[in-house]
C-alpha cells in the first residue's frame, strides 16, 4: 500500500489533479489515492500511457540540454511545470552553466507548496503560482521580472500542458502573447498529446480523463503546429517525443507513442 502524503493547505485530496496524475505516471510520490485511481483507469485502456509520460519527461531533459548547450540559452520559463521530480529544468540547465536562471509557473496549490520548497534553491530559481491561461498574472510577477529578461533570448517550455487547455480558452493567443515578447534567438518547446494515431482509443481516454476531473484536448499535428506560428521549427521538426534527437532517447514503438514534441526558434 502506498503511504499517503500529508495534505498541504488548499489541496483537495479527493479531487484528482493533472499534475499529481502525471507525477504518479512517472514514478513520483506526491499523489493521492484519487490520482492513482484516475491514472490506473487510463492505464487499463492504454498501458503505454505510463511509458509516454516518462518519454515526455525525458524529452524535457533533452530539449533543455539542447537549449543550454547548443542554442546558448541561459534563461528558462517553464509554464505548467508540474510537481518537482528528478532532473528538473534548473538542474539540467545548470549542468551546462550554473548561471542559468529558471522560473517555474503552475496553478496547482500542491505544486506551489512543493515548488517553493524544492525548486526555489537559489537566487536564480523561482516559482510563481499562476495559471498559464492568465499571462498577466505571471508576466508581471516580481519573481519573474527579476529573473527573466525578455530583451534577451529565453526558452519558454510548454511541455505536456497545452492539451489541458481547451480551444475556448484561446491557448494560441497565450502562445502568441509570449511570442511577441520574445527576443530573436528565443525558443518555444512544446509537447502535446495527439489524436492522430489511435483516435478511437484516445477518444476513450479523453472521456475517462474528463470524468476524472483532468480533461484533455488531443489535437492533430496541424493543430499543434499552429502554436509554432511565427517560429522556425528546429530539426527534426514536430515528431513523436522519442524521435526528437533520438540518439539521446530510449527506443520505443512509434505505434505506442501519441505525444508530439517540437522546438521553435524566434527569428
Amino acid at each position: 500500500m502506498t503511504e499517503e502524503r500529508p495534505v498541504p493547505p488548499g489541496v483537495d485530496p479527493n479531487r484528482p489533479s493533472a499534475a499529481r496524475i502525471y507525477d504518479y505516471a512517472i514514478g513520483g510520490k506526491d499523489n493521492y489515492a484519487v490520482d492513482r485511481q484516475a491514472a490506473e483507469t487510463v492505464f487499463a485502456i492504454a498501458p503505454e500511457m505510463r511509458s509516454m509520460a516518462r518519454q515526455n519527461r525525458e524529452f524535457l531533459g533533452r530539449v533543455v540540454r539542447f537549449l543550454a548547450e547548443e542554442a546558448g540559452v541561459r534563461q528558462f520559463l517553464d509554464l505548467g511545470s508540474g510537481l518537482p521530480t528528478q532532473r528538473n529544468v534548473h538542474e539540467v540547465a545548470r549542468e551546462v552553466d550554473p548561471a542559468c536562471r529558471v522560473v517555474y509557473v503552475d496553478h496547482d496549490p500542491i505544486v506551489a507548496r512543493y515548488g517553493d520548497a524544492l525548486l526555489a534553491t537559489g537566487d536564480g530559481v523561482a516559482f510563481v503560482q499562476a495559471d498559464l491561461r492568465a499571462p498577466d498574472d505571471y508576466l508581471g510577477h516580481p519573481d519573474l521580472t527579476r529573473l527573466i529578461d525578455f530583451s534577451e533570448p529565453v526558452a519558454v517550455l510548454m511541455v505536456a500542458v497545452l492539451h489541458f487547455v481547451p480551444d475556448e480558452d484561446r491557448p494560441a493567443d497565450v502562445v502568441a502573447r509570449l511570442r511577441d515578447l520574445m527576443a530573436p534567438g528565443s525558443h518555444l518547446a512544446i509537447s502535446h498529446v495527439t489524436s492522430e494515431f489511435r483516435p478511437e482509443e484516445i477518444g476513450n481516454i479523453v472521456a475517462v480523463s474528463g470524468k476524472a476531473g483532468a480533461p484533455w484536448v488531443a489535437r492533430d499535428r496541424a493543430g499543434i503546429m499552429r502554436f509554432f506560428d511565427g517560429f522556425d521549427v528546429v530539426e527534426p521538426g514536430l515528431v513523436t517525443a522519442p524521435e526528437w534527437h533520438p540518439h539521446l532517447a530510449r527506443p520505443v514503438d512509434p505505434g505506442k507513442m501519441w505525444v508530439y514534441a517540437g522546438l521553435g526558434r524566434r527569428g
